[in-house]
């Protein structure tokens, strides 16, 4: 499969959606089916989306042109990301970004859906299973895609910046200290090819970090590490306790989400499939979107 390059900046990226008020909170939400307007929209099944740390639905740019020929696409920023609200007091907890998630969805009547989760996302994924496996929410997932998340954060080689920021004491004056130059490296590092992640694309992820004070909040988002020790588990025994198809698509070079976390999910999820993507690192829907794609689409 070959991506046409789509050249996007935050400005176009944000022209594609809108803010819905979710929970009293303002939420930037793309839907394909305000893009595509035509009948057979109508009648694609629903891709639902939930992005990673620290970026946004940003991170979707290269893939939403072709996902949206097969899908009713939905994707948003979570809270405190992107071009949603970041609110200065609040506690930015994954078991809220699920609540917002739900309630988004509801709003937009979807009652059946694809379910793909990265990073960050994977385990709002998860606690919105635990909900399901106890029959707390009406929404059917038909089938869930996990890439690239930390579900099992006792075998995460976690950064020397994600350790400082989720840090009670440290993490303020790291955010505050944190400029384009920081974020550009530390982005880079978690590529297998550093050329992938070019100066346009990593300001535009930068451009969108900052967008409403968001420098300010980054070190609440990153209390989502100490979460996943909390939750464990809730989180992973959803996982164990599921009989959803699962894919479990897991670029193989990830220095954070290493390798061995997508090894033992796949011995703990019933009904799933392992796919790896070969020289990749952390966000193999940026780094080798064809292939990224091609595991999606498949049967």
């Amino acid at each position: 499969m070959i991506i046409k390059k789509v050249e996007m900046n935050s400005l176009n990226w944000q022209n594609k959606g809108e803010i819905i008020s979710v929970n009293n909170r303002n939420i930037f939400v793309i839907d394909t089916i305000n893009i595509n307007l035509n009948t057979i929209e109508n009648q694609k099944k629903t891709l639902v989306i939930l992005h990673g740390y620290p970026t946004s639905s940003f991170d979707y740019y290269k893939v939403l042109p072709e996902l949206s020929k097969h899908y009713r696409v939905v994707i948003h920023d979570h809270l405190g990301f992107g071009f949603s609200d970041k609110p200065l007091k609040y506690s930015y907890s994954l078991i809220e970004q699920a609540d917002i998630a739900l309630q988004l969805w509801k709003q937009l009547s979807l009652t059946n859906v694809t379910l793909l989760a990265h990073d960050y996302g994977t385990s709002i994924a998860t606690e919105i299973l635990a909900r399901q496996n106890k029959k707390q929410i009406n929404l059917q997932i038909d089938e869930l895609i996990l890439c690239n998340g930390s579900m099992h954060i006792e075998l995460s080689k976690l950064r020397t910046i994600q350790k400082l920021l989720k840090n009670k004491i440290t993490g303020k004056w790291v955010a505050k200290l944190t400029n384009y130059t920081i974020f550009k490296k530390n982005m880079r590092n978690v590529y297998f090819d550093k050329t992938k992640a070019t100066e346009a694309e990593l300001k535009e992820m930068w451009l969108q970090l900052e967008q409403n004070n968001g420098r300010k909040i980054i070190h609440f988002l990153s209390n989502y590490i100490n979460e996943r020790y909390y939750f464990w588990h809730r989180w992973i025994g959803a996982l164990k306790e599921t009989n959803i198809k699962t894919k479990i698509i897991w670029a193989k070079n990830d220095p954070v989400a290493v390798a061995a976390i997508a090894d033992l999910l796949a011995t703990e999820i019933a009904n799933n499939n392992l796919y790896w993507i070969k020289n990749c690192g952390h966000f193999p829907m940026l780094e080798k979107p064809e292939e990224w794609i091609e595991k999606i689409l498949s049967d």
